[in-house]
């Protein structure tokens, strides 16, 4: 067999793993018992924030807190799910969770203030139905790779990661690591190796709009293809837009934008 057929056949039987996993995560939810998320939300000087945002990825879950900055998410599936923390007028933040059978998960974010009126102008821009206005004026520089929701939905993949396997920047790998197990995004620029081991391994930033994500982070938590409105590929910080700032650009970047918006 030549090396090209046996990296395919590994990619094959790897995937293949990977959909046994998903089924067998999604059987457990559903067989699971339901849990119950409970937080708080404050500012810096730990001042409760009333109505930020808090949403679970790939889930119908979302609600707003409370006059004490406190929210409460009932009825929740078991599992690893990435959960989003959002008001205006201060920088959002993100965060992988995992929920256990029939357990109470209590939570505590706090918010960093920021531009009021950039994050009021972002909010306007989406309700007028411009929000992917950026998407289209970077795709047509030219300088990154893209996806857009035509290609998304014409393809009908059911994973978002597949969408990059064939991106000539990004090597999807799985990572069976304990610190970081999942699939991951490693630069093809930077040498990431497919182990996700070693010095070799460079992992991508992820943005979901606009919210930094975790370092290596789980592509299986971002949300299902038909969420989402468009990628945007780069491969290092020479073609990487400066408004996807970031803790490090050196292994590329990918954004991600939702249909409606995290």
């Amino acid at each position: 067999m030549t090396a090209l057929g046996a990296q395919q056949r590994t990619t094959v039987l790897d995937r293949a793993a990977q959909e046994r996993e998903r089924a067998a995560a999604a059987a457990r939810r559903l067989a699971g018992a339901q849990s119950v998320i409970d937080g708080v939300v404050t500012d810096t000087l730990l001042r409760p924030l009333v109505s930020a945002d808090i949403s679970v990825v790939g889930t119908s879950a979302r609600v707003v807190t409370g006059e004490n900055g406190r929210f409460r998410m009932l009825q929740v599936p078991p599992g690893q799910y990435l959960i989003v923390v959002r008001r205006i007028g201060f920088a959002p933040t993100s965060g992988i969770i995992d929920v256990r059978d029939n357990d109470t998960l209590r939570l505590t974010y706090s918010l960093t203030r920021s531009n009021s009126l950039l994050d009021t102008l972002r909010i306007r821009e989406r309700r007028v139905g411009m929000r992917m206005l950026g998407f289209e004026k970077r795709r047509l520089i030219g300088q990154g790779q893209f996806i857009t929701q035509d290609e998304l939905d014409r393809r009908g993949s059911r994973e978002a990661s597949d969408y990059l396997r064939n991106t000539r920047s990004v090597e999807v790998s799985r990572i069976t690591d304990q610190q970081f197990a999942g699939t991951v995004a490693l630069s093809r620029r930077e040498g990431g190796s497919l182990t996700g081991a070693g010095s070799g391994a460079c992992p991508m930033q992820i943005l979901l709009d606009g919210i930094v994500l975790p370092r290596f982070f789980n592509l299986d938590l971002l949300p299902p293809p038909r969420q989402i409105a468009g990628i945007e590929i780069y491969s290092g910080p020479a073609t990487t837009p400066p408004e996807f700032s970031g803790p490090d650009r050196r292994c590329g970047v990918i954004a991600v934008w939702t249909r409606d918006g995290y």
